[in-house]
């Protein structure tokens, strides 16, 4: 049977046989679907805690590029704008994924769509803590070496299941988790 030109019929395009263009009828296939039914490829089934694009973890944590990033109310150029990042390294938490946009929110959950470029797999945390102590090892008797002001930016080196190693403004040290935003509570970095 020679198939020529198709019908639409709500959204589903099905193509008819030559001699059934009068009538409509669709060409069956062997499993009795017409025919472009059949040749449709599968949709992308997502996991909830797997991004569909990059199949990372949902929610993870990334950091700011540059010194500026839009978040947009959707994932493209023509949605309007509504937030500005505008601290470098600052660390966001992405929520979702579409082609190539980030949905992310910061500390306070405020957000939208990032594009990905805009965005570094560099492990940043916030410090959300007045005078955090910064030790020399991973322990509450351990040496402060330093103190750190909520609002300050540092780059993540290691955690385990209670402190991060981090060096904020220069100066390396251990920060408990809790005085932290960035990183999950159970998370655990190398």
């Amino acid at each position: 049977m020679v198939v020529g030109v198709g019908l639409v019929l709500g959204a589903l395009a099905l193509p008819v046989s030559v001699g059934a263009q009068e009538t409509g009828t669709p060409v069956e296939t062997e499993t009795g679907l017409p025919e472009a039914a059949a040749e449709k490829p599968p949709e992308k089934q997502c996991q909830p805690d797997v991004g569909c694009v990059t199949n990372l973890p949902l929610p993870r944590y990334v950091s700011l590029k540059g010194n500026e990033g839009n978040a947009r109310r959707g994932p493209g150029l023509t949605h309007r704008i509504d937030w500005v990042f505008t601290r470098a390294g600052m660390p966001l938490k992405i929520t979702a994924e579409f082609e190539n946009w980030r949905r992310v929110e910061d500390q306070e959950g405020a957000g939208g769509w990032v594009h990905y470029s805009l965005l570094s797999g560099v492990r940043s945390v916030l410090v959300t803590l007045d005078m955090a102590e910064l030790r020399d090892a991973p322990s509450e008797v351990a040496t402060v070496v330093a103190q750190a002001e909520m609002g300050v930016i540092g780059r993540v080196q290691a955690c385990n299941l209670d402190w991060c190693r981090v060096v904020l403004g220069g100066q390396g040290g251990w920060v408990q988790k809790a005085a932290l935003w960035g990183v999950k509570p159970d998370e655990q970095i190398d």
